[in-house]
């Protein structure tokens, strides 16, 4: 299998960011959004899929909303662009992940027709400092970019810092299942031959 690195820079009026991401490293992070919780997030979807990610937002409007948005875009575009032809990999992955009293569930299949279902059941209005509005927001463009098939569910939860950490692990372990070298299968996961 081809090396499954890329490098994204976006740039627009309202922000500069730039990543790089290694779908086949060991976890080396470093992630400087100037949100504390949006890089724990992030830190905790490169830990736990096992993906190297060097990621580095800059607001030039002081506007959390097109940070979040834009962070979500760079880095979907940047997994997408190391994904290549997804010739070789497993294709589907599902994981449940419990933290505490919250439990995430997520089911991806990686074939090229974006579609997403997102329920993070978050009830506050802010969390860390960020709308809620925010948070969800970027799952949705995280999703509509990564050009996948996506399903994230929080199926019970008190806590809402709980229940979206529980979800970005869902996805990182269901990521990394997916993305994983097939060793039985060659070639395109389809009976169309094409993805």
């Amino acid at each position: 299998m081809k090396s499954r690195t890329s490098r994204v820079n976006r740039k627009t009026k309202e922000t500069e960011i730039s990543v790089s991401t290694n779908l086949d490293g060991s976890g080396k992070i470093s992630v400087k959004t100037g949100i504390n919780f949006l890089d724990h997030m992030l830190t905790s979807l490169a830990k736990h899929s096992m993906m190297d990610l060097t990621l580095k937002a800059t607001s030039k409007d002081e506007i959390v909303h097109h940070l979040v948005e834009d962070t979500a875009i760079a880095l979907a575009n940047s997994m997408d662009l190391a994904l290549g032809n997804r010739n070789g990999i497993v294709r589907f992955g599902h994981a449940s992940v419990p933290m505490d009293e919250s439990l995430a569930e997520v089911s991806l299949d990686l074939v090229k027709r974006q579609y997403h279902k997102i329920d993070l059941a978050i009830e506050r209005k802010q969390l860390e400092g960020i709308p809620r509005e925010d948070l969800e927001h970027f799952f949705h463009s995280f999703a509509q970019n990564l050009n996948i098939c996506m399903h994230v569910g929080v199926k019970y939860g008190e806590n809402d810092h709980h229940k979206l950490e529980a979800a970005i692990k869902a996805f990182a372990v269901a990521w990394r299942n997916a993305v994983a070298p097939d060793k039985k299968q060659k070639g395109i996961p389809s009976t169309k031959g094409a993805m």
